[in-house]
């Protein structure tokens, strides 16, 4: 598992991949005229500064959000995203990455509502410092599932749920996966983002088939592989599984990530997007 606290790793290659999908999920939802949950089970602080010393320890950024910040040949996919990040910042300079909450809150409308989950009591301070003032979000300090358990279904009956954990824990992967099918029964026609970061091929073919096996179907599975497999000195790529993946966003995310994967990519050899992403069907309709 990770040794994980989310600044030492704010803006990296995996927020990017995370929240440029984020982004597109949510802006595809919000074109139905119905209000619509946002559910964050692993929120955060909701705000990162990279200049603290715990983001200057690593300085991940540097191969994430920093590739992309001066770029003046950025798709039309990546605008909503890159304008979210350039909201947190003053002119031309990068110290400021927003996360999840952070992003979702920018693009709902005036009748959504949203619930933050962050079972760590400091950041959940943090969090709902930032946010004290909206009226459409509640913090919970409580673990992210248990949020599932407490907030499905939503009384909107329309939602997205953002499942995004630490992975500090062992058996994290089992955890999310009785946690994805016990929420799809009580809520299967939301939409589901579960982020997770790749480990060794036999703990992610466990994984996948645990989800298989688990029931759900019409997952999405997404990956980003921005270093070659066998790496083992950081995170070697991460993926993001989306149940129920709203329409038109199968074609968006493979034209983002095709972009995506060589920009971010850290590998010795030229990049190329069959090697750093794959977009496939874990499960059919």
């Amino acid at each position: 598992m990770l040794a994980y606290r989310h600044l030492f790793h704010a803006g990296n290659f995996a927020d990017v991949f995370k929240h440029a999908l984020l982004t597109r999920l949510l802006l595809l939802l919000v074109r139905k005229d119905k209000p619509l949950l946002y559910l964050d089970t692993h929120a955060g602080t909701g705000l990162y500064d990279l200049s603290h010393p715990w983001a200057r320890k690593l300085d991940e950024y540097e191969d994430g959000i920093a590739r992309l910040w001066k770029r003046s040949d950025l798709p039309l996919l990546l605008q909503p995203y890159i304008e979210a990040v350039r909201a947190e910042n003053s002119g031309t300079s990068l110290r400021f990455y927003p996360g999840s909450p952070r992003i979702a809150r920018r693009l709902l409308r005036p009748g959504d509502r949203m619930v933050l989950s962050e079972l760590n009591r400091d950041d959940c301070a943090a969090l709902a410092r930032l946010f004290e003032r909206e009226r459409q979000v509640a913090v919970r300090c409580i673990d992210g599932y248990q949020a599932l358990k407490a907030l499905l279904p939503p009384v909107e009956r329309r939602g997205l749920v953002l499942i995004d954990s630490s992975f500090d824990r062992a058996a994290e992967f089992a955890r999310l996966t009785e946690a994805l099918a016990s929420a799809h029964k009580r809520f299967a026609t939301g939409v589901y983002a579960i982020w997770y970061p790749l480990m060794t091929p036999a703990t992610m073919h466990g994984f996948e088939r645990g989800i298989v096996a688990g029931g759900v179907r019409k997952i999405l599975q997404l990956e980003l592989m921005p270093l070659p497999e066998g790496w083992a000195f950081s995170l070697r790529g991460c993926g993001l599984l989306v149940v129920n993946p709203p329409f038109g966003f199968e074609q968006e995310a493979r034209s983002l990530l095709t972009w995506l994967g060589p920009v971010l990519s850290q590998r010795d050899e030229a990049p190329s997007a069959t090697q750093e992403v794959r977009v496939r069907w874990l499960v059919p309709e």
